[in-house]
């Protein structure tokens, strides 16, 4: 209407009668049009009110997210840790401690990488009790290792490991735990080693890791985690059941 105004101040014409109801219609066609259009759009639903006594919605855990494993990896990951430490009736199993997360973000930083570890040659076999000797990095062990247990599967079961049911997939680890699996690069054993150490430092290591969810771990052996005293129950004769604590709790003094 303004650009109209305009128009007809600088041509110094008067709006005609049809001129006015031409535009006029335009105008009101286009609020129309927008009105049935608008209704059209989906609007933004509003959350239900929580019922009392409801259990709230849980929370989604921005934490959990791949920094190395590929999905298909974790896939094979989370599901060798849960055969290694199974829910039973004492409480959570790996998985739903978010063992394979934690395995997933150390492999990532510096232990994936070996970087504190002398990693030069030359590499003779040593002894059992020396650990693992060898140019291969652990994330790439963790490759080489979970790429072989789906290929066992395949061969043996016609699935991938985390397909099979958890009696085959206990078969499968137990291959590997007893060298049954014949590797060329790695040491199916090792590897195994590796991934159930892993699985249970994923399972009690503090929460800021990455596994460990809700101190659950923790609260199956009744650990208190890291408390900054024990002054005030040092001097009793029974055990204290005391509610555990993780670093994250100490953030603000």
């Amino acid at each position: 209407m303004v650009v109209l105004a305009q128009t007809n101040n600088e041509n110094d014409q008067p709006v005609s009668r049809r001129n006015f109801l031409k535009n006029s219609g335009l105008v009101i066609g286009g609020l129309v049009v927008g009105g049935v259009a608008g209704s059209l759009l989906a609007k933004p639903k509003t959350p239900a009110p929580t019922q009392p006594g409801a259990t709230p919605a849980p929370t989604a855990d921005f934490n959990q997210a791949l920094m190395y494993f590929t999905p298909e990896q974790f896939k094979v990951v989370d599901a060798a840790c849960e055969r290694i430490f199974p829910e039973d009736e004492n409480g959570p199993g790996a998985k739903a401690l978010g063992a394979a997360y934690f395995i997933d973000h150390q492999l990532a930083g510096d232990w994936g990488f070996n970087s504190r570890d002398y990693m030069q040659g030359p590499f003779y076999q040593g002894e059992a009790t020396q650990g693992y000797q060898g140019r291969l990095k652990r994330r790439e062990i963790f490759d080489i290792g979970i790429q072989e247990m789906n290929n066992y599967s395949n061969s043996t079961q016609k699935k991938k490991f985390y397909e099979l049911a958890p009696e085959q997939q206990d078969e499968v680890l137990k291959a590997f735990e007893t060298d049954e699996v014949k590797l060329t690069t790695i040491s199916a054993s090792a590897f195994f080693k590796m991934l159930r150490a892993s699985t249970l430092e994923g399972v009690y290591s503090d929460p800021l890791y990455g596994g460990n969810k809700n101190m659950d771990g923790w609260k199956l052996k009744n650990y208190p985690g890291n408390q900054m005293t024990y002054s005030q129950v040092i001097e009793q004769d029974k055990f204290v059941k005391m509610a555990p604590l993780s670093l994250r709790d100490h953030q603000h003094g």
